[in-house]
């Protein structure tokens, strides 16, 4: 019998949070896509549930964070338990969940299943229901033909998929009555070469068809069969701590059962508590009479929602705990791993658990699993379109290997904090002091939150990444980071608020930083008014035109491929948008002029004065450039003099259309009706 085959420029291996992600770039972008899944539904219970402010920031750039904002619960406020001389446990400090003012949005609970609906319906929406997560798929085989990976136009990846009955794609639940993760969990065996053999062994076998694919993402979580078919490692160790975890509707008189909450008992364990939506609670509760056997895994029959309930009231107790209802339970051994590889052939890639574990208590894993594919997914839209070149790619295990190594430092060293005991005085040497745990936990909130994410010098950040001498004698693009020193080169573009130069709307000013594939060059333009500077921005955009169209088809605006996005500092009821070159404000036929890329930091009418350039760090006079790659992180800063610096960075990895003409230059510079010669 003959197996069908078809071809698809991108496959992704997994509809967790890490694939969606992917699939969400690839709707936007308007690639051929196909998403398959193993199980045969979504979840519907439990799972990863908590969001920090950076994914809200990457959700909000899509279009839908305000989605989660409005179902999900916000934590605001970390209370810390602990016990005293006498054994009891007493709160003894309270601080901020989220670090104030890092972020436009706070940590939110919200449970997977509906975050993922969120995502199924973007997707829908923007793929005009052409990529569809194809559920009770299984992947059998792959193979990877080397000799056509150098060419980008070829299908060198040959993946053969199965399409599963509904038993074999359920998961099998436990004894217990209430929906369990245990199947997920990291004290579960690998089903998936069971059920590969099921399949093959089955009478009835189901349809069977082979897709051929340019690139393959494999976010197939811990057990990764696209991991085990490249023969890629995890390295890194499990501990002897097990943990179990209860989604609760809880019955108690403790008074922080509302708030994020840790409880360090005298001999009992720890417990973690977070408050949920829909009166829900979810117990982190530290099983120390459950053990690793002599394999070094936990007997996971051994564990119950029950076996987890007495050791939360143990941990918690003399206050009372009991429940009614039980949404979700799991249990997971502590370990941290991270992949020596996160790519073959900068072909097929590896994303989320499948090529990083850890605990799930400091609420990483759909965090770094969200911001793997948007890192990534982007980069394999533009290669795919014709936009940039492969070698971009080169970018993603450069990137994010670092940010994973990362996170499992923090997850070792904040595990073995959380599941370690306090000591109970000054002479007491046995265990960690509150001092040093609250320590921790104010300096993991800023790792945690996903801010501090810092990528290194690359084809796509400008950083200097040779000695100074050795980096002049070979031209390097060296970001001039004196220029706006509140944007590190690296790391997300913050955001605080300016206005619309055109209707006085006030903006946070990230939410015009869409995730739609589009690099930007931010033009502080400074003060505008002043004769001198207006001759800057004049010169400035003449020349950036010319790099801008090089890029831009014909068919297209010219701002479809490179953005520009302007801030000015001068007064806003001192200039219009005509007083601005029109590369500021392109011009089309039939939706008229741009109205919504010139900023003013100003004061608004309602909301205040965002104070732009001092928040970036710019100066109100001269003004930079600022370059944004298309996942938000800032690239490079110039004078606006350097615009050969600008034309050279995109020379590096973009593709020109060859189709710019002298004759099609912006020659309306002219700067008409403002009153020149003033200061700012």
């Amino acid at each position: 019998m003959t197996i069908p085959e078809s071809h698809v420029d991108v496959l992704i291996i997994g509809a967790g949070p890490a694939g969606l992600m992917a699939a969400t770039w690839m709707s936007r972008l308007g690639i051929n896509t196909r998403i398959v899944d193993r199980r045969g539904t979504k979840v519907f219970n439990g799972q990863a549930d908590g969001l920090q402010c950076r994914s809200l920031e990457i959700l909000d750039s899509f279009g839908f964070a305000d989605r989660v904002w409005k179902e999900s619960h916000h934590l605001l406020e970390f209370t810390m338990w602990n016990s005293d001389e006498t054994g009891a446990i007493r709160r003894s400090d309270r601080i901020p969940v989220t670090i104030p003012n890092i972020s436009r949005f706070q940590q939110v609970v919200l449970h997977q299943g509906r975050i993922e609906r969120f995502f199924l319906d973007h997707i829908q929406k923007h793929s005009d229901s052409t990529i569809l997560v194809e559920r009770a798929v299984l992947p059998v085989q792959l193979d990877l033909d080397r000799s056509l990976v150098s060419d980008a136009k070829t299908y060198p990846i040959r993946v053969q998929l199965r399409h599963l009955t509904n038993d074999e794609a359920t998961p099998e639940q436990n004894a217990s009555r209430v929906p369990d993760g245990l199947f997920r969990s990291s004290l579960a065996e690998d089903d998936t070469d069971g059920l590969i053999r099921r399949a093959r062994d089955e009478k009835e076998q189901g349809r069977e068809e082979v897709v051929r694919s340019k690139y393959l993402i494999g976010c197939d979580g811990a057990h990764s069969w696209t991991r085990h078919q490249l023969g890629i490692e995890l390295e890194g160790q499990s501990t002897d701590f097990i943990w179990g975890v209860l989604d609760i509707i809880p019955i108690t008189n403790f008074p922080d059962i509302r708030t994020s909450c840790a409880i360090h008992s005298a001999c009992a364990g720890s417990l973690m508590i977070v408050p949920r939506e829909q009166q829900l609670v979810r117990l982190y509760t530290q099983l120390t009479e459950v053990q690793p056997d002599a394999t070094g895994r936990a007997d996971r029959s051994k564990i119950s929602p029950e076996i987890i309930l007495k050791a939360a009231q143990k941990i918690i107790a003399p206050y009372k705990l009991d429940y009614q209802h039980c949404d979700w339970w799991t249990a997971y051994q502590v370990g941290q791993r991270v992949g020596t590889k996160f790519s073959a052939f900068d072909r097929v890639f590896l994303a989320g658990d499948a090529v990083h574990t850890h605990s799930p208590k400091a609420g990483q894993g759909m965090n770094v699993s969200l911001q793997d594919c948007y890192n990534l997914a982007w980069k394999i839209g533009l290669v795919v379109t014709g936009k940039a070149m492969p070698t971009i790619l080169e970018t993603y295990e450069s990137e994010r290997r670092p940010i994973a190594r990362e996170l499992i430092a923090f997850d070792h060293h904040y595990s073995r904090l959380f599941s370690s005991t306090l000591t109970r005085g000054p002479t007491d040497n046995r265990g960690i002091s509150e001092t040093a745990l609250k320590d921790a936990f104010e300096k993991g909130n800023l790792f945690a939150s996903g801010i501090a994410v810092d990528y290194g010098a690359s084809l796509l950040i400008a950083k200097c990444s040779l000695p100074h001498d050795q980096a002049t004698k070979d031209k390097q693009i060296i970001s001039k980071q004196g220029l706006a020193t509140g944007l590190p080169t690296g790391m997300r573009f913050g955001s605080t608020k300016v206005l619309n130069q055109s209707d006085a709307r006030p903006w946070h000013f990230a939410e015009k930083l869409n995730s739609d594939g589009r690099f930007r060059v931010v033009l502080f333009a400074g003060c505008i008014v002043d004769k001198a500077q207006h001759a800057r921005v004049k010169a400035f955009c003449h020349h950036l035109q010319l790099v801008v169209r090089k890029y831009t088809p014909a068919t297209l605006r010219i701002n479809q491929v490179i953005q520009v996005l302007t801030i000015h500092s001068a007064p806003r009821c001192s200039v219009d948008i005509f007083d601005f070159p029109e590369l500021l404000r392109p011009f089309d036929e039939s939706l008229g002029w741009e109205y919504n890329q010139i900023f003013v930091d100003d004061e608004s009418y309602h909301e205040g004065h965002g104070e732009a350039y001092e928040y970036y760090g710019v100066d109100s006079q001269s003004g930079c450039a600022v370059i944004v790659r298309p996942d938000q992180h800032v690239a490079y800063i110039g004078s606006l003099e350097d615009t050969e610096d600008i034309a050279r960075y995109f020379e590096a990895f973009m593709v020109p259309t060859n189709q710019i003409s002298s004759s099609s230059l912006d020659t309306a510079t002219q700067i008409n009706g403002i009153a020149l010669g003033r200061k700012c």
